[in-house]
């Protein structure tokens, strides 16, 4: 059973960063997904942005040109960089991990809040 801790949730201004960061308690297959999916009180989850072992990213239309996902697949941790956030992107995050093997696994979430 692989575990996915989150850490660097908080609050923030609109406009401000902040950088999420994700690491799996075990090593992680070459054909692997990483990513970030969020769910904000009311609302569906919803994907954020994921990254292939080899580094291709995708991206939720709602974020491009403002976070930037990275993989250490040394250290078998996933990041988000989060720039320019805004209200709306107040959720809590939670990081994912397919493991190209038919198995998925979901960290506990850390919550982001951007407000003034």
């Amino acid at each position: 059973q692989v575990q996915l801790v989150e850490s660097g949730g908080g609050f923030v201004q609109p406009g401000g960063s902040l950088r999420l960061s994700c690491v799996a308690s075990e090593s992680v297959f070459s054909d692997s997904v990483m990513g970030w999916y969020r769910q904000a009180p009311g609302n569906q989850r919803e994907r954020v942005a994921t990254m292939t072992f080899g580094g291709s990213a995708n991206y939720a239309d709602s974020v491009v040109g403002r976070f930037t996902i990275s993989r250490d697949n040394v250290e078998n941790a996933v990041y988000l960089q989060m720039n320019s956030v805004k209200p709306e992107d107040t959720a809590v995050y939670k990081c994912y991990l397919n493991t190209g093997r038919g198995v998925q696994y979901w960290g506990k979430g850390t919550s982001v809040t951007v407000s003034s």
